[in-house]
């Protein structure tokens, strides 16, 4: 099974709609995922892998919008020296999935969500499905809900 085979898979599993689409071109960043489907850069998921103090977390950012590790620490109750973000081979091991093609959906195990708050702007979303040109939509609240995440204001706004 490709892994966005798996991803529409999870979805179905999650009672989310299959929406998966490959593309023939990179969807790997926010902006390319964007221009690929047709919407603003905010409506893309980035979908992150931190560790704490060895716990993984998954962490879910608008595309327009960095992760303030400070705030993420804080909620994860952790001191900011704690926390990383997942090393290639990390992000391989916990979630199954290739950076720049990690799905928030279809991981091994489960692990804590936190959600970036800037994401309920958007009705729908865009996130990765498991390939570096594959992407699903979905309706921002159902995967959030779908995928027990919890919501918290994690994230910046770009200088």
């Amino acid at each position: 099974m490709t892994p966005p085979e798996r991803v529409a898979e999870a979805l179905r599993g999650l009672g989310l709609a299959d929406s998966v689409r490959v593309f023939a071109r990179s969807t790997a960043t926010a902006a390319e995922a964007a221009e690929a489907v047709g919407c603003e850069p905010g409506q893309i998921v980035k979908t992150l892998l931190f560790v704490a103090d060895g716990r993984p977390t998954m962490v879910l950012v608008a595309g327009d919008r960095q992760v303030d590790t400070a705030q993420l620490a804080a909620i994860l109750g952790v001191g900011r020296k704690r926390l990383k973000m997942g090393s290639a081979e990390e992000v391989r091991a916990y979630t199954g999935y290739e950076v720049g093609g990690v799905a928030p959906v279809g991981w091994p195990t489960r692990v804590d969500v936190v959600v970036d708050a800037s994401l309920r702007r958007f009705a729908r979303v865009w996130a990765a499905a498991g390939a570096t040109n594959a992407v699903f939509g979905v309706a921002t609240e159902e995967l959030v809900a779908a995928i027990g995440g919890q919501w918290a204001d994690i994230a910046r706004e770009p200088v």
